[in-house]
């Protein structure tokens, strides 16, 4: 039923190698250039998806020696076209917080640099924003941001198979300015030969696995990433995320859910692991599943039994399996809950919306809802769902938030809300903030850059149960 992909190409975040190689110049450079030359090994990309999407936010220099990271500052290296913040020694191409002396310095660059995106929307009026989408005219729910206004009005539409972004291949040119000392006192030369990173490390991303699912049932074939716990033992019982992306990322490529924002990939990173193991499924929709017509196509219910037979597969509590997505992803998440009310225990649904006269079922479930005031048809659409609910006699806990918030005030946030105790909670972001001036981002799309951020929401949905 299942079978594993590969993903080749260079435009496939996370293969091996990306683009080209080191370009040296020797025979123009003097000899000791030459010979700091040849102490450098390769250089690795290194990635991190932001709300906003993945950026590429540091290189790793690979020397032949252990290198003394004292001697490093933010002027030894030099990255074409990006802001250096920060360089230190490490035993890994990775990120730390502090240097230790090992083969690798780590060049750390600003995510703020125009040319850090490596998720890239297209606007509206046919132009592209690189990391952050435009506005749309009209935005829908199930609207990308990427694909014009609301159904009807040149929006998609179920069946739709145009991607509203792409993934651009994560690749930089580093060159040593200063001389580089390694642990045993040799002095490695400043050199003006350009080096171009040769692999890719995917921080979280490459802890997914693609594969392919065919649904004997509705005969869809969905590409789905899966991240397995890293200390998985049969013999346990963890709980599953499924995430569903918005229209955005249909048919962009297997790993487009996991690079287009935190969506997927916050509840696999390490912090939220340690707290909650669990299994995390996000598929990638090769077409529009569902639109404002409320008609889905048969890839909606392709993904209940995808959800089912990984459950089949894994040792994954039934009692304790989530949805959460974001615009069609959201729809999708209310859908699938009013369609098949016993497959989740709780969802977060993110700038989502449904049509209240279908809404009956979710009065038994655990939602947090959460949308911008200024986004006109999901604000709306939740406000109908979550007045429905409240008709049928379950508590609705609200709140209105600031979008701007830091990471403390979000806490505190959290920790109000879930104090009233409701097994439904409804947080909106106070019109304006969930967008910063001059961004080209739509309050619709803004909402989730900031949403999937806050951890209390997420440790809210791992503890609930069926």
């Amino acid at each position: 039923m299942e079978r594993r992909t590969f993903i080749a190409g260079a435009a496939a975040v996370g293969a091996a190698a990306v683009v080209g190689g080191t370009a040296l110049a020797a025979a123009a450079e003097p000899s000791e250039t030459a010979a700091t030359a040849g102490h450098v090994r390769g250089a690795t990309a290194i990635t991190k998806v932001f709300g906003d999407g993945q950026k590429l936010i540091a290189v790793a220099v690979e020397y032949d020696r252990d290198i003394d990271g004292s001697a490093l500052s933010t002027s030894t290296f030099a990255v074409t076209g990006r802001t250096v913040t920060k360089v230190y020694a490490n035993s890994v191409a990775a990120l730390a917080e502090r240097s230790r002396d090992g083969r690798f310095v780590v060049v750390e660059l600003s995510p703020d640099d125009d040319s850090a995106a490596l998720w890239v929307t297209q606007q509206g009026g046919g132009g592209t924003s690189t990391g952050s989408p435009s506005p749309s005219p009209s935005p829908s729910s199930s609207d990308s941001g990427g694909s014009g206004g609301a159904p009807g009005a040149g929006g998609p539409k179920v069946g739709d198979s145009t991607p509203g972004g792409t993934i651009v291949a994560a690749t930089a040119s580093v060159v040593q300015k200063d001389t580089v000392r390694t642990t045993h006192g040799a002095r490695y030369a400043a050199t003006g030969t350009t080096l171009t990173t040769s692999a890719v490390v995917n921080l979280v991303v490459d802890d997914f696995q693609q594969f392919t699912f065919d649904d004997p049932a509705t005969g869809q074939t969905l590409k789905y990433n899966l991240f397995i716990p890293k200390d998985y033992d049969p013999r346990k019982r963890y709980p599953l995320v499924l995430f569903m992306h918005d229209a955005s990322v249909v048919n962009v490529a297997t790993e487009g859910p996991l690079v287009q924002g935190l969506g997927a990939v916050c509840w696999a990173s390490a912090e939220d692991q340690a707290k909650h193991e669990s299994f995390v499924l996000a598929p990638e929709y090769g077409s529009v599943v569902i639109d404002d017509d409320y008609a889905p196509s048969t890839l909606f219910d392709a993904t209940a039994n995808l959800v089912r037979a990984v459950t089949e597969r894994y040792s994954i509590d039934e009692d304790r399996r989530y949805t959460t997505g974001q615009s069609m992803g959201a729809m999708m998440s209310l859908g699938l809950n009013i369609r098949y009310p016993d497959l989740f225990a709780a969802a977060f649904v993110v700038a989502g919306q449904w049509p209240a006269e279908q809404v009956a079922p979710l009065a038994d479930k655990k939602l947090w809802i959460v949308v911008s005031q200024d986004d006109d048809k999901a604000y709306a659409g939740e406000n109908a769902i979550t007045g429905a609910i409240e008709d049928a006699g379950t508590q609705v806990a609200t709140a209105v938030w600031d979008g701007q918030s830091a990471a403390a005030q979000f806490a505190a946030d959290v920790r109000n809300l879930k104090a009233q105790k409701a097994p439904v909670n409804y947080a909106s972001f106070l019109t304006g903030t969930t967008v910063s001036s001059g961004s080209g981002t739509s309050a619709h799309m803004g909402t989730w850059h900031i949403a999937y951020t806050i951890p209390g929401i997420r440790d809210w949905i791992m503890r609930q149960s069926r």
